[in-house]
């Protein structure tokens, strides 16, 4: 289970910085290195997005036990 963590964690802060790089200067750096909306474009997107819904898992686990900090050291 680490090691899905840390990819889906990676995915999601490279979906983060798009979003940023889109945000500030209108520049959608996967569209730019896959074609935009090409399908290994679209494969990232998917990837990224459910990689925000696992992250949601240790989120609410850490919730729930009370943590104040989602990952454990």
């Amino acid at each position: 289970m680490r090691a899905i963590n840390f990819i889906t964690l990676f995915l999601v802060i490279v979906g983060g910085l798009n979003w940023l790089l889109v945000g500030l200067l209108d520049f959608d750096l996967v569209a730019a290195l896959f074609g935009d909306m090409s399908p290994l474009s679209r494969i990232v997107y998917v990837l990224v997005g459910i990689s925000a819904v696992v992250q949601l898992i240790p989120l609410f686990q850490g919730l729930s036990a009370g943590e104040t900090r989602t990952q454990r050291a």
